[in-house]
């Protein structure tokens, strides 16, 4: 096998995480994967790396000669990177439109808009769970947009250069099955919900710490968390193992209830960000525009939604 930079980032990962498992969530892997790579890294390099017990991962001294040279190779790559695209975009149209995205409501009419409005510009989209991956890849210069979310008004991922500005912003309502006792409802106190088992979506921001801190505000902490993909949590949902959290633009499917919740204790901000020196820094307006308007078309198939908004006139979904 030859050594690659992807191998040089799980040593760094390894390292700074300081153990196997927190590498893994950190690179959005399974344990057992990484752990198989770094084993496949490790006889390549003709040796071990890290010497691993229950308190964690320590680099050997083979691994501190590996990670003294990652530290340099690393970061002069990704200079070279960043270097490259300015220099290519200083005097072209932009080619095309390169979006990333976490799971939200819109992306997809972000995409039927940009398509509508410029035909002859192909659009192409990538999609993660992990908003610092995609940042990283639009400072690198492989994506030209991302479009993220934050729990609140926590700060959006940090990266060098780049611009951020707010799409919407949405309350954060709570999914029941059609025959839970407290579907009727016409919103609940989070309070009610303390019984529940919950079921959420991954991701890498504060998200869940601001879920812990509004159950705690609540009186309770939370039986159990089920953190899975989408399809899961609705199918945890539909058959009655679990409630789930929603963005209030929420496409209801059958035998799902979207319930709002007493005072907002929970809010999710849309966020679109691009770097500075990129040739998506010229059309940046644009695209921020097409975006809410995307959001807007969102609000307005949302029936229930829609209806809050209209008992609620102090919340503002687009700044």
């Amino acid at each position: 096998m030859d050594l690659e930079l992807r191998h040089l980032k799980i040593v760094r990962a390894v390292a700074e995480s300081g153990s196997v498992t927190k590498a893994a969530t950190r690179l959005g892997l399974a344990q057992p994967s990484l752990t198989a790579q770094l084993k496949r890294i490790e006889r390549t390099l003709g040796g071990p790396l890290f010497e691993r017990d229950r308190n964690g991962a320590r680099p050997t001294p083979l691994g501190e000669m590996v990670l003294s040279r990652a530290r340099v190779l690393l970061p002069a790559v990704r200079e070279l990177q960043e270097d490259a695209v300015r220099f290519a975009n200083k005097s072209e149209d932009i080619p095309g439109y390169r979006i990333g995205a976490t799971h939200g409501p819109i992306l997809g009419g972000l995409v039927e808009r940009l398509t509508t409005a410029h035909p002859a510009t192909p659009v192409t989209t990538r999609t993660s769970w992990s908003a610092q991956e995609l940042t990283s890849l639009v400072s690198s210069g492989r994506l030209d947009f991302a479009l993220v979310g934050t729990c609140g008004d926590s700060p959006p991922p940090q990266a060098e250069a780049m611009s951020w500005s707010t799409v919407a912003a949405d309350p954060v309502f709570v999914l029941l099955p059609e025959d839970h006792p407290l579907a009727e409802e016409k919103e609940l106190e989070l309070s009610r919900l303390a019984g529940e088992s919950w079921a959420v979506a991954p991701g890498d921001g504060c998200f869940a710490d601001c879920f812990a801190g509004a159950c705690a505000r609540a009186g309770f902490v939370p039986l159990s968390i089920y953190e899975t993909d989408v399809a899961t949590c609705l199918h945890l949902v539909g058959v009655g193992k679990a409630v789930a959290l929603c963005q209030a633009t929420f496409q209801l499917t059958a035998g799902l209830v979207m319930m709002p919740l007493v005072g907002t204790p929970l809010r999710w901000r849309h966020l679109l960000g691009w770097h500075d020196d990129s040739i998506a820094a010229r059309v940046s307006s644009s695209v921020v525009h097409h975006a809410r308007a995307a959001h807007a078309d969102t609000v307005r198939r949302s029936h229930r939604y829609a209806d809050w908004l209209v008992a609620h006139p102090q919340f503002r979904a687009i700044p």
